[in-house]
């Protein structure tokens, strides 16, 4: 693990992770794909989703542009445990902040409020609790936490 991971720990409160940048070439594909036309937008973020996995704002993108609740909780899932890893990777031990004002952070935080909100819809209410409860603790005071 590299020591350029950003984990801010302090005496007075919890450690504070902030995830590694997508690469920029991802990013330009993406907002690429999100330029798209409506009828190929789906399928040009997807391409941007395969072509760099780990890229967390692809997977929340795609979910945001599923055909269905089914297709977005799958995509929204693979993003939260794809940030997972990469969370674990920036030096997160299970506990801590991973907050919205870091843009870095907000592809995982955009998944795993996906996920919640899917999981409410196909009837999974335990999964959508647990969702909900996550984001309030990795980030009380952004806007997904307080929905």
């Amino acid at each position: 693990m590299s020591d350029q991971h950003p984990v801010s720990l302090s005496g007075t409160g919890l450690p504070e992770t902030v995830l590694d940048p997508e690469s920029v070439g991802c990013l330009e594909a993406l907002d690429e794909a999100l330029a798209t036309r409506e009828s190929v937008r789906r399928d040009a973020v997807a391409a941007v989703a395969a072509r760099w996995p780990r890229c967390l704002a692809a997977w929340a993108s795609v979910g945001d542009l599923a055909r269905d609740r089914v297709e977005a909780y799958a995509a929204y899932r693979v993003g939260y445990h794809r940030g997972l890893d990469r969370l674990r990777q920036s030096g997160w031990r299970g506990s801590g902040y991973v907050r919205w004002k870091c843009p870095e952070n907000r592809g995982f935080l955009r998944c795993l409020d996906g996920l919640a909100r899917m999981a409410g819809e196909i009837g999974e209410s335990d999964e959508q609790e647990r969702c909900e409860l996550f984001l309030r603790q990795l980030d009380p005071a952004g806007p997904l936490a307080n929905r």
